[in-house]
């Protein structure tokens, strides 16, 4: 009896998430909602730290109507579903989790707002104690599409209703998580490299005649592998079974290659001037820097990024500091931000983040709480690209109020 009245909603949560979303899955990506991330349960009960660790990370996404308590991507396995998912691109899996507290296991009121988030996710679950779902729930939950998942207390799970994948679209907050489940994700990932030369080479090497791993290493870097997975990272490559193979954007470098050069080998040799080379690629290589600006640019959090940075600019703040961009896309786009800058540590989103998804501003004026994929090596490439005024910088040697990100050439003010 005292095991069961353990399954506190974080409790619930926490068991959900470790059968839906594996620590082991590859290609999926789940935050918990950032109520979750505080030291207090609504009732005023602690959430213990290997709850919060389990749950982690954390932050405050809008799906329909509300806030699940946990969204994520990833391609469920066939006992939660009642019709094999159809597509390549897996679902946008939502969860509404009810526990034990001071009153009672509301399940209806979370088949309801499981039902609401459908409007934008494609399979939506209430998670509860398997006690406390009553017969009237599930049929009501089986009415409305919504699955039911049944928590004991040693933690295991019954799928007690099965739903249906449903095609929706998904609306711009929900985009920041299927962004990280991606390969271009800055979650979990990283550009070890930070100059765009290592990654525009690698398409180059892979259509050519030889071995491309000896041609990057020859030629371009001696990290073959961090070249490859930036290089997927950008939308260069991706993956096909144990292999890899050319982008629509990748093809593209290939044949600028084809046009400025007699052969790839010949465009790969001219890779070998510019290795430690710190100054602006743009500069050095000017068309081959116009071919980086139009790689980065086509990663997803550049053109947010343009766009804020011009308004920025027409409101006056020319100059802004990787404080006040965050803060001024925080307000514009939340999920987004959080999921590009901060780390996903658990002590820095629960630092950061009020239960209600607002900002701390203390937290951000610590260069540990960002991510380096962004901070320094997005940065990087979006200084040599000719984007940005200023390289980027590890976050241990960052100060956040005076790290600036400014466009190299911002529009005249708009009318």
């Amino acid at each position: 009896m005292a095991a069961a009245a353990s399954l506190t909603e974080p409790h619930v949560l926490a068991h959900t998430k470790s059968h839906l979303f594996p620590d082991d899955e590859g290609d999926s990506y789940v935050v918990a909602d950032t109520q979750f991330a505080q030291d207090r349960w609504v009732d005023d009960r602690p959430i213990d730290a290997g709850t919060k660790s389990r749950l982690a990370p954390f932050n405050h996404v809008r799906v329909g109507s509300g806030y699940p308590d946990l969204v994520g991507v990833r391609r469920l396995d066939p006992e939660y579903l009642a019709v094999e998912r159809l597509g390549e691109e897996p679902p946008l899996v939502v969860v509404e989790a009810k526990g034990r507290g001071s009153g009672g296991v509301d399940v209806e009121r979370g088949v309801i707002q499981a039902y609401d988030r459908l409007n934008e996710a494609n399979v939506a679950f209430v998670s509860a104690p398997a006690d406390a779902i009553t017969a009237t729930d599930r049929t009501l939950a089986r009415q409305l599409n919504v699955g039911v998942l049944g928590v004991d207390a040693d933690g295991s799970i019954a799928v007690l209703e099965r739903p249906r994948v449903v095609g929706n679209r998904t609306a711009d907050e929900a985009t920041a998580i299927r962004f990280q489940a991606s390969a271009q994700g800055v979650a979990d990932r990283n550009f070890s490299l930070n100059h765009p030369k290592n990654y525009l080479a690698v398409p180059l090497s892979m259509a050519g005649g030889r071995d491309h791993r000896e041609a990057i290493e020859a030629h371009v870097v001696s990290a073959v592998d961090g070249a490859i997975e930036g290089a997927a990272f950008l939308g260069l490559i991706e993956e096909r079974g144990p292999d890899y193979r050319l982008t629509p954007l990748g093809e593209e470098v290939v044949r600028f290659g084809l046009r400025e050069y007699p052969s790839l080998d010949d465009a790969l040799a001219t890779f070998e001037q510019w290795q430690r080379s710190r100054k602006r690629f743009l500069d050095v290589a000017p068309r081959w820097g116009q071919l980086a600006r139009r790689v980065v640019f086509d990663y997803p959090a550049t053109e947010l990024l343009v766009t804020e940075l011009q308004t920025m600019h027409d409101d006056g703040l020319a100059n802004p500091s990787l404080v006040e961009i965050v803060e001024w896309l925080h307000g514009q786009h939340p999920t987004f931000t959080v999921e590009l800058f901060l780390r996903g540590d658990e002590d820095v989103r629960e630092r950061a983040l009020t239960d209600d998804g607002r900002l701390r501003t203390p937290v951000l004026e610590e260069g540990a709480s960002y991510h380096s994929p962004t901070v320094f090596q997005l940065k990087a490439m979006l200084f040599h690209a000719g984007i940005l005024t200023e390289r980027g910088s590890e976050p241990a040697n960052l100060d956040p109020r005076d790290d600036e990100w400014a466009l190299c050439e911002p529009l005249a003010r708009r009318r």
